[in-house]
Parts: C-alpha cells; structure tokens; sequence
C-alpha cells in the first residue's frame, strides 16, 4: 500500500494529486454541489444560528497523505469529524512549506506574501546584532536573559486573524491559543490575544511579561510527575505491525521505537503523543477557566498540535511511531470533544495541517523508490556560495550565501554592489541548472514581476507556489527549489532524519474537516485552500468582514440546506 501511494505521489502530474485520495461513499452525496464563493460579508447567522465556540485546530506535519492512509482505522476524534464536511484536498498553496508559513495562513485568510510570514526564518543583514538570522516569533529588537534563547513575539505577522477580528467586533469575544510550539500559537492567535501558551524545555509557558494563569500552572504539575515518573513504550495497534521494523539513516535507527520516555527526559515527553494530550487537557481547563461558548459573543479557541511533526521528523512519516501517533492523537482528539460536549457548550470544530511531509529516503529506498534522496552537500549555501566566489573571482571575507540550508530562500552579501549582486544570481542559475537535484531557481525580481496566483492551487505552476510565499522587504535574493522527493537534509542526525518545506503536494497538500453538532455531513473533493477557513467560520459566527479581506474564499458547509455563505 505504501509503495503504490507513494510512487503514485511522486510520478503523477500535480493537477491529479487531488484524486490519490482515498473519497469516502459520503462524498457521492455532494460532490458536484458548489462548494465556495468569493469571501465578502457573510451573511448574518447560519440556518442553525451561530456557533457560541470556534475550536480551530491545526496538526503540525499532518499531510493529506497521512489522513488519507489512516482515515479507515480512526475510531475517536477523527471519525467524529469524518461525520462533518470533509475536504480531503486541502492546499497549503504556497512553496513555503513550514510551520510558521502554514500557521499563518490558517486564521488570517491570507497567504504568506500578505501574512509577511515568508518562512520559519530569514536573513536580516540589517539587524544590530552579530546573528543575523531573524526567527517568524521573536523580537529581534531585544535581547532575552539567555544569550541563547529569544523574546517571543508576534510582531512579525502583518494582518489580524480571526480571533482579532472577533474581539474588533465585539471585545467581549475571548481569543485562546495553545500548541506545543510558540510559532503556531502566535500565528494563529495573533496580536490581540487574552491567553497564549505553548511547551518551552519541560512545561507550558507564555509571553514575556505575562503572569502563567492558573490553569498552566495546574498543568505544568500534572506533566512533572509525569516527567518524575517515567513511562513505558505506547502497545502498537495491530493494524500497525507491518510498519514496526528498523530503518537505519547514517547511523541513526527508527522504525521500530514504540516512544518510550526515560524519568526526567523531557525532549521524549515532547517527541510523542504525550505533549497532544497534555495541550489538549491545558484547552480544557482554559474552556473552563474562561468560560468559553458560555458569553454575549462567540469565542476562539485556537488549539496546535506539535507531536505528529515532532515524531515526523526524529523517525519519519511511515514508521510504528507514526501509526502509534495518530492513533493516540485520535483518541486524545475524541476524549476532548466528550469534554466539549459534557459542558453543554455549542461549538464548531475546524481541523486542518500547517504542512505536510515526507518519509526519510532511506526507508523509501526499501521500498524501490530511488527518486527519493538526501540532498547533495554541494547545494549547502556555504558550498555553493564559495563555488560561485571561486568562478567570479570574488574575494571576501564574509560568507557570499545566506540560507538555512540546500533549498528555499538564498540571501546574498549586502556589502556586494547592484552589478556584483547581478553576477552572482546570474552565476548561482547556471550552477544550479547543473545540479540534477534542482527544480527551479528564481530570482526575487522574476516572483516580484509575477502576478498573486489564482484559481485552483493544484494546477499552479512552481513560479506561482513561490510567488504565493514571496514578500519583498523579507524574501531572499533568489529562491532554491528542489525536484520531487529531494529531502533537504544532506545527512540525517538524532532527531532530524525527515523534514517539509518542499513546494511538492505532499507538502502542500493537508486535510480540512469541519463539524458541528446536527451538521449535514458531506465529503467535496474539490482543491480548496486553508486561505479559506478564515473567510468560511466569519460566516459561520455571521461575523462582518469588508469584501477583499481575505485572501481565501467561503466555504459552504450546510450541504442540502441554505447556503451558508450566502450574502458572501
């Protein structure tokens, strides 16, 4: 099964990746109903009236792909949301495949070319300080306590989001984000936030200055006994046996770990299904503590789930730890919404992926897929800067090349003048063009000139992908975009043998699942974006939103009733 899905991913044209999926018999009921319209104001309540709760929840790393092998074995919070209105083609539609990107684009309704957020990081050449990589959620401007650690901060996203919104609306909305990473919080919570928490070394903490509530305090001590205690490997399901078996990438070995947790060590707390649930209870108790669903206006409880990223990139994306994740995440999920339900509170649910990902290749090579590989060192920046250096005849003392690493945005040294700059993309392409791993290289004045794609995102071109990710004031020099099933990561290590970030589907590609109580479930096979969730819960909650604010579109999710974006 894994070798037909994945060598039909990476041979087939991107314009059918939609159809790899696996459609439930839900879907004949609907699937040539219209599916969406152009955002604008949406209308003033839904025909069941609006929703007193939005529970928006993002997976980090969970790809349509994973959903789609999964979908059939899911007997908690999952199956609960495959009773709703399903979009198994969901786009993260830009090139940018990352945490902070996708993040981004979840709540804003924007792409990341409007969200500002062009990647986890970028270059800033300017900044007063000898590092001169910036991270998506710090405050560059100061300086933390640690020499290495940051000051989170959410300054760098450039629109509202959703919960933002709201609170504009009515201040009395309350606006709550919780994840297991500091970046998706933030992106999806915003600037005008009233509770922010996410997991830092060993617990739940917040934004500098702000005092912990009492509900992650609370939490923080059930997850130190935990840690105090030590844990077990997790059973494996059946169903999983044919995954459990080791896989060996330079030295490092996975596969067949069942995420045991030594006392004490909290990266195995982080790198399992323990840190979901544990931000899954933390939601709970801030439902509780804040009276969530039960106010004069709706509220936003914004929810990221770190784990399956975390696992997807220590042991891959089709090992046991993987089947052992999603089965633990779908239990979690279902044991949160009996919670939900248990406080009689009226809620909609959104489920969605900031990216996907791919396995390691050295799994994928057992399955004969010798397409998929490591990238090659000669694409590292520092490799590449200095080859190009050496055929211009460069000398100098700075590195020519800043980047994160063989793929994405390429910074060039800002000491170099207009026409030095010139020859050094110029040299950088035809270098590049050389390299069988390379796609695409384009330079930021060829995305400048190329217009905001439009129209389904499984048939955008790699210039279109990377123009959706494109903004000026942040964006490198020129971009690096390597061929399908090219992992950038030219040697794995302890805790980094697979990643994402590609423009392929497999990247962009996430599920999108909407459920509320009394919902009409329907499956839409249709491409649609994440740029849509935004656009499509305003009209949900008959929220008021100046036609043009999105960069997405409403989605209609009352199949056989009135259209739920009507007016939009």
């Amino acid at each position: 099964m894994i070798l037909r899905k994945r060598a039909m991913l990476l041979a087939a044209p991107v314009a059918a990746a939609a159809s790899m999926l696996f459609l439930a018999p839900a879907m004949a009921k609907s699937a040539t109903r219209p599916a969406s319209h152009p955002a604008s104001a949406p209308s003033a309540a839904t025909p069941h009236g609006a929703p007193r709760l939005v529970v928006a929840i993002a997976i980090d790393q969970f790809s349509a792909d994973l959903f789609a092998q999964y979908r059939t074995h899911f007997t908690g919070g999952f199956a609960r949301l495959l009773t709703g209105a399903v979009f198994p083609a969901g786009y993260q539609s830009h090139a940018a495949t990352e945490t902070c990107p996708g993040h981004s684009t979840i709540l804003t309704g924007d792409h990341p070319a409007r969200t500002g957020i062009i990647a986890n990081n970028w270059f800033d050449q300017s900044v007063a300080r000898a590092k001169k990589s910036v991270y998506c959620a710090e405050d560059e401007t100061r300086a933390a306590a640690d020499p290495k650690d940051y000051v989170a901060s959410v300054g760098h996203l450039l629109v509202p989001t959703l919960g933002e919104r709201m609170k504009q609306a009515n201040p009395a909305s309350r606006n709550i984000a919780v994840s297991g990473k500091d970046r998706a919080a933030l992106m999806m919570g915003g600037h005008n936030i009233d509770q922010v928490y996410w997991w830092k070394s060993n617990a739940f903490t917040t934004l500098d200055g702000k005092v912990l509530g009492p509900t992650a305090v609370a939490e923080n001590a059930v997850i130190a006994k935990q840690l105090g205690a030590g844990s077990p490997g997790y059973p494996v399901p059946g169903w999983c046996g044919a995954f459990d078996r080791p896989v060996v990438a330079n030295g490092v070995t996975v596969g067949n770990t069942h995420l045991p947790m030594a006392k004490g060590d909290a990266t195995s707390y982080r790198v399992s299904p323990r840190l979901d649930r544990a931000t899954l209870e933390l939601a709970t108790r801030l439902v509780d503590e804040q009276k969530l669903g039960q106010g004069t206006a709706p509220d936003l409880l914004a929810v990221s789930l770190s784990a399956t990223d975390y696992i997807g990139h220590a042991t891959g994306t089709e090992g046991a730890e993987m089947c052992i994740q999603l089965t633990q995440l779908d239990l979690a999920l279902g044991d949160f919404f009996t919670q939900l339900d248990k406080r009689g509170v009226d809620y909609l649910v959104v489920l969605t992926a900031d990216h996907g990902g791919f396995d390691l290749p050295e799994r994928l090579d057992q399955q004969a897929l010798p397409i998929a590989a490591r990238a090659d060192a000669a694409l590292v920046p520092d490799a590449l800067g200095k080859a190009i250096a050496t055929r211009l005849g460069m000398a100098t003392t700075a590195p020519l090349l800043l980047a994160e690493g063989p793929a994405g945005d390429y910074w060039i040294d800002r000491t170099l003048t207009p026409a030095q700059k010139h020859d050094v993309i110029v040299e950088a392409k035809r270098e590049l063009a050389a390299q069988p791993q390379v796609a695409a290289v384009l330079s930021a004045e060829e995305l400048a000139a190329e217009p905001m794609p439009t129209g389904s995102p499984e048939t955008w071109s790699l210039i279109q992908r990377a123009r959706a990710s494109y903004y000026a004031p942040r964006s490198g020099d020129f971009v690096v975009l390597l061929k399908r099933g090219i992992v950038p990561i030219p040697q794995a290590r302890p805790g980094y043998v697979a990643t994402h970030g590609s423009p392929w589907d497999y990247d962009r590609r996430v599920p999108m699942l909407f459920w509320r109580k009394g919902m009409a479930g329907f499956e839409q096979p249709s491409a649609v974006e994440t740029v849509d969730i935004a656009p499509t819960l305003a009209a949900q909650i008959g929220l008021p939103v100046v036609a043009g604010s999105f960069d997405g579109r409403c989605l209609d999710l009352d199949a056989g009733a009135e259209d739920s974006c009507k007016g939009s």
